[in-house]
C-alpha cells in the first residue's frame, strides 16, 4: 500500500501574525501538515509570549519561559526571530516568501507596505502565493484602518447584545463569552479560506489576496440569530441560559446543582413531561407545540422549575436519559478533561518539549482515517529554528540574524 502524506504535507506557510486570530489559523494548517515559519520580533517574539501566568512548568515544578496563552495556538510551527522593520529583516522575509505557498498576516490595514511586504509587493515575485489578511474590519470600509480586539468586537458585533442573563433578572446585562470567540472564528474563517485558494491554485496556477476581518466573521457566526432580526425586524435580545426559539431549552435549578435541559421537538417536550411526572403538560394546548410553548414560556417555566428543584441534578440526568431527552451537567474544565467520554478520544495530548520535557496540548477534533493528525512540534521557542530556516533556504551566508 502507498504510505500517504498529510493532507498539506509540502505546503510552505509563512506566519507573519501573532496573538490568536492568525496564530489559530496557521496551527490549523500545521496540524494538517504544513510546514509553518513563524517571523517573530527578536527579543520579545509573539506579544503571547508573555500572557501569563500560568507558564508552562519545567520537570522540577518551575515556571518556563512560555506561557500557557501562546502554547495554545503554537504547536507544530518554527520560530524565526526577524526585525522586519530593519532592510536586513524585510529583504529577508521578502526572500522567504518566493519560496513559500502561503503568507499570513494581522498588521493594520497597509502596516506592511512601507516595508514592501503589502500583497502587491509580493505578488510581483510571487504570483503562485495565497496571501491572507486579517484585521479588524478589513480591507475597505471607514473603519478600515482601525485596529479590532476580539472583546470589542463582541460588542460591537452584537453577541453581547445576546449573551448574559436577561436585564429585568438578578446578574441581568451584556456579557462577554469565556473564550475570544471572535478571533478563534476568524482563524477557522481564514483557515477554509486558504484551503479554498490552494484548491483553485491547482487549476489557475495563480494566488490571490485573502481579505478576512474579525468583524465580518464575528457577524456571520451569529447566524440564527441574524435571520432572527432580518425575518422579524425585531432585535434578539439576552434570554440568559434559555434559547431564544425553543422551549424549554436552557438550565435548571435541581436540590443541589444546576442541568441543561435541551427539548429540540415535541416528541421530546412529551417524553420529558412523563419523565418529571407530569405529562398532561405535553397534552396542554398551550405547551403541546414550540410555537404555543414560546407564546406561553412565562408559566411553562415557572411550573418546570418548581418540579426541577425537587430532586437532585444527577438523579434528572438519570431519569431524563432514560427517557431519551437530551440533558447534561454543567462541568468546570478540570471535570472535562475527567470524563470518560474525553479520555477515549485522547483529547489530552502531551508533545516533547526542549525546556520543559513535556508540553501538554489539546488534541486537534479532526480525526483522519487514513491521514491522522501528527503531534510533531511542541510550540517553539523565540528564534528556535532561525539558523535551520536560513540554511534550508540557502540564506545562511547572505544573513547573519542576531536574536
Amino acid at each position: 500500500m502507498t504510505k500517504r502524506g498529510l493532507p498539506l504535507e509540502g505546503i510552505k506557510v509563512l506566519d507573519l501574525s501573532r496573538v490568536l486570530a492568525g496564530p489559530w489559523c496557521s496551527q490549523n494548517l500545521a496540524d494538517l501538515g504544513a510546514d509553518i515559519i513563524k517571523v517573530e520580533r527578536p527579543e520579545t517574539g509573539d506579544d503571547t509570549r508573555a500572557w501569563g501566568p500560568p507558564y508552562l512548568k519545567d520537570a522540577q515544578g518551575n515556571d518556563t519561559s512560555e506561557a500557557a496563552y501562546y502554547l495554545s495556538a503554537n504547536r507544530n510551527k518554527r520560530s524565526i526571530a526577524i526585525d522586519i522593520a530593519s532592510e536586513e529583516g524585510s529583504n529577508l522575509v521578502r526572500e522567504l516568501a518566493k519560496s513559500c505557498d502561503i503568507l499570513v498576516e494581522n498588521f493594520k490595514v497597509g502596516g506592511l507596505k512601507k516595508y514592501g511586504l503589502d500583497y502587491d509587493s509580493i505578488k510581483e515575485i510571487n504570483p503562485r502565493l495565497i496571501y491572507c489578511s486579517i484585521t479588524g474590519f478589513g480591507q475597505t470600509g471607514p473603519m478600515a484602518k482601525e485596529p479590532g480586539y476580539d472583546f470589542i468586537i463582541q460588542g460591537m458585533g452584537g453577541l453581547m447584545s445576546i449573551t448574559g442573563e436577561r436585564d429585568d433578572l438578578p446578574g441581568g446585562g451584556p456579557q462577554k463569552a469565556g473564550v475570544a470567540v471572535t478571533d478563534l472564528m476568524t482563524g477557522m474563517y481564514a483557515t477554509i479560506g486558504i484551503l479554498g485558494a490552494l484548491q483553485e491554485r491547482n487549476k489557475s496556477g495563480l494566488g490571490q489576496h485573502i481579505d478576512v476581518a474579525l468583524l465580518d466573521c464575528h457577524i456571520a457566526m451569529l447566524a440564527n440569530q441574524n435571520l432572527n432580526y432580518m425575518t422579524s425586524g425585531v432585535a434578539p435580545k439576552r434570554a440568559g441560559n434559555a434559547h431564544q426559539n425553543v422551549v424549554p431549552y436552557q438550565v435548571f435549578a435541581s436540590s443541589d446543582g444546576h442541568l441543561i435541559v435541551a427539548v429540540g421537538n415535541d416528541r421530546q417536550f412529551a417524553a420529558y413531561s412523563k419523565a418529571i411526572g407530569r405529562p398532561d403538560l405535553a397534552e396542554n394546548p398551550d405547551y403541546t407545540t414550540n410555537s404555543s410553548r414560546l407564546q406561553n414560556r412565562k408559566e411553562l417555566i415557572a411550573i418546570l422549575e418548581l418540579i426541577m428543584r425537587t430532586d437532585t441534578r444527577d438523579n434528572w440526568l438519570e431519569k431524563l436519559k432514560a427517557a431519551g431527552v437530551p440533558c447534561g451537567p454543567i462541568n468546570t474544565i478540570d471535570q472535562v478533561f475527567e470524563m470518560p467520554q474525553v479520555k477515549a478520544r485522547n483529547i489530552w495530548k502531551t508533545i516533547e518539549h526542549p525546556i520543559a520535557g513535556v508540553a501538554p496540548t489539546t488534541a486537534n477534533p479532526i480525526n483522519y482515517s487514513a491521514t491522522p493528525i501528527q503531534y510533531r512540534m511542541a510550540p517553539p521557542l523565540l528564534g528556535e529554528h532561525t539558523e535551520e530556516i536560513l540554511r534550508e533556504f540557502n540564506l545562511d551566508d547572505q544573513y547573519k540574524l542576531n536574536q
